[in-house]
């Protein structure tokens, strides 16, 4: 016969207000789930090639299945806001990861490319979900180690986006539908591992004054508006050398090889920048270490102008690039602890960032010419720099 006083009483003592948000278990899942994420979104462009001979695609055509997937992670941002605090984290996360793995799952086995995009969107929907949901827990659930826990966490998203594509060039693009089913079934044992994440959304770490009002210097409308335009450029930026970086190389005297090398090395870089700042942010601010970011960040591309300097000045890049992500969340979340939805507000910024940086950047290089690409994104960064100095007077405490 149950006890039932005892029993509410060990799920008090389960949920109680300073139970940590994650078992050791459950942090070790949740960098494992960002791999997963950050493999979903690489495996798409090195299997293009085999679903349009697959399907009759054009290029254009065979290109939706990334702007489906992340039109997914928009809308799967947005949504699991509205239930962040609603429904129990588990069960949050749980539907987003079953989310994926169905989503993954539909798209290898679709019989033509409307399900297949309509399988991406709903993987993109799962992957938006896992995206906000884990950097919300983390950015609210470490204390003053949140920005060392989320520059790790985000780290692991760059090791995913490593090996997505290795993988798919290890089997060969034709075989992409067992990469995919294999990427599903990889989701499902993060599910065990839910049990080890507090179910109550716990408040951030650094509460607004007694008043409820966050202490700033400038109004809160304002402040995020500055966040959503930073995460915007940043993204825009680190999108723009990702997908232009080989072309500016090759227009400047390099092989293709190298060009491909380089920017590979890129990449690499800023998944080594993020595991390198994590002991650098137990010591230093968010506001210190994002304005050192955007100064490395402009200072590499102008460098980048010099084509002698390129490649070395791209990888510098991706160097200080790499923490702006991670350690911008703690920093919002205490500028503006009441202002619940702002997390959720500037990922969904980041991604369409992403989204629109293609054109945006096409129709400026295509107008200014190759070569000024890094003084193109130079101007970003800058502005970046701009906007993060304002933040750091605007969120000063009085």
């Amino acid at each position: 016969m149950t006890d039932q006083p005892t029993a509410q009483q060990v799920t008090a003592e389960r949920e109680a207000p300073d139970a940590p948000v994650f078992s050791p278990a459950a942090v070790v899942a949740s960098c494992v789930g960002f791999v997963l994420i950050g493999a979903l979104q690489a495996l798409y462009g090195p299997a293009i090639p085999a679903f349009r001979e697959e399907f009759g695609l054009s290029p254009s055509a065979a290109g939706l299945g990334l702007s489906a997937h992340f039109v997914g992670g928009v809308a799967g941002v947005l949504l699991f806001d509205r239930l962040y605090g609603r429904l129990g984290n588990r069960r949050i996360l749980g539907a987003s990861y079953l989310l994926m793995a169905v989503g993954a799952a539909g798209f290898a086995l679709a019989p033509c490319w409307p399900a297949g995009l309509a399988a991406a969107l709903l993987a993109g929907l799962g992957f938006g979900g896992i995206d906000y949901g884990l950097n919300q827990l983390f950015a609210v659930g470490f204390g003053r180690r949140s920005a060392a826990m989320l520059n790790i966490l985000n780290a692991h998203f760059g090791v995913g986006a490593i090996l997505g594509p290795a993988l798919i060039a290890a089997v060969g693009a034709e075989h992409y539908p067992a990469v995919f089913l294999g990427f599903a079934l990889a989701n499902l044992p993060s599910l065990l591992c839910l049990k080890g994440v507090r179910d109550k959304a716990p408040q951030p770490a650094d509460a607004a004054p007694e008043d409820g009002r966050p202490v700033l210097g400038r109004s809160l409308g304002s402040v995020l508006g500055v966040f959503v335009a930073l995460y915007v450029l940043h993204v825009g930026i680190e999108a723009g050398v990702g997908g232009w970086e080989p072309t500016h190389l090759e227009t400047v005297g390099y092989g293709a090889g190298v060009a491909a090398t380089a920017t590979s090395v890129y990449w690499l870089m800023m998944t080594v920048g993020r595991f390198l700042v994590a002991p650098i942010a137990l010591r230093f601010s968010a506001q210190a270490i994002i304005t050192v970011s955007c100064a490395g960040m402009t200072a590499c591309l102008l460098l980048a102008a010099v084509p002698g300097l390129a490649p070395y000045a791209y990888a510098g890049v991706g160097l200080f690039i790499a923490p702006i992500f991670p350690t911008g969340l703690p920093w919002l979340h205490r500028a503006a602890p009441r202002a619940r939805r702002a997390g959720a507000v500037v990922i969904a910024a980041s991604m369409a960032g992403g989204v629109a940086a293609g054109p945006a950047l096409g129709r400026a290089i295509e107008w200014s010419g190759v070569r000024t690409v890094p003084l193109v994104l130079c101007a970003l960064s800058a502005l970046c720099l701009t906007a993060t100095r304002w933040l750091v007077r605007a969120t000063r405490s009085r």
